[in-house]
Order: structure tokens, then sequence, then C-alpha cells
């Protein structure tokens, strides 16, 4: 478990994640409205070379990021308005995975058995406003996990 005292450290472990994925990777990121999922990924595709904000996928579901705007393909996922998990398949996640990284937000809409190979990041509010995150760490993780922001 780690403390992120702020958005800033929560920005921060976006950008030493990306300092460690790699092709094939899903990376899942779970908790409550406004805990820092988006901050995460935000860091970690600003890391990756795009330059601006990027934009929350929560409306188009999945939003593309792919070289010469970042330096390894990255699909942001937003699941939250998906009410069927068999509709993540219709999204084609897997036909693009082997070239860059997933990057999933809400992933539990997807079912209990989605991405068993993903490291799990989950992000939770403290009552003194900071974000305590856990990992669920695979094999596939072990060596390049825990990260240091």
């Amino acid at each position: 478990m780690t403390v992120l005292a702020d958005a800033a450290a929560t920005h921060a472990v976006g950008i030493a994640l990306a300092g460690v994925v790699r092709p094939g990777d899903v990376v899942t990121l779970t908790g409550p409205l406004g805990a820092g999922k988006t901050s995460i990924a935000r860091g970690l595709l600003a890391a990756l070379g795009l330059a601006g904000e990027a934009p929350s996928p929560s409306y188009a579901i999945v939003q593309p990021y792919r070289p010469p705007e970042v330096d390894l393909p990255v699909l942001h996922v937003d699941l939250y308005r998906l009410d069927d998990s068999d509709a993540v398949a219709e999204l084609g996640l897997e036909d693009e995975r082997s070239d860059g990284v997933l990057l999933i937000e809400w992933p539990d809409r997807a079912g209990p058995r989605a991405w068993p190979e993903a490291l799990a990041l989950v992000l939770a509010i403290e009552p003194d406003g900071t974000r305590r995150l856990t990992a669920t760490v695979p094999p596939a993780w072990e060596a390049r996990w825990p990260i240091r922001p």
C-alpha cells in the first residue's frame, strides 16, 4: 500500500508507470469517482510523450493514442458507462493489445474474470483527503513493481 498525499503524487504514479509498461500489458484502475484513476492515466500518457492533457474517455469509452503522439500505443478505456460485460468484447480491445498497453478504468464492468494478468491498481479516498493505492501484482509484473513515484 502507498499513500498519495495529493493530485501531484497521483499523477507521479502514472509517470513512473510509463517507465515500466511494455507492449501487451494491461493496467486496471479501480476506485470511486474522484479517486485519481484518470490522473494516473494522464501521468502515464504525459510521460509517453502526449502533448496537452488527455481527456477522460468517459463518453468515448475508448480513447486511442498512437505514435507519433505517444512513444508506445495506449488504449485508455473507461468502462463506467457499460452495463453489460458482453459489450466489452465488442470494443475490440484484445485486437490492439499486442502492440501497446490497455489502460482500463472501471474494469469491474467487464466481469470478475476479465484481465487476470493485469496489474490491478485500486485507489481509495481516505478521510483526510489522501489517496491509498494498493496493487495486485501478477507474475509478469513482479520484477517491475513496486514503482517509485
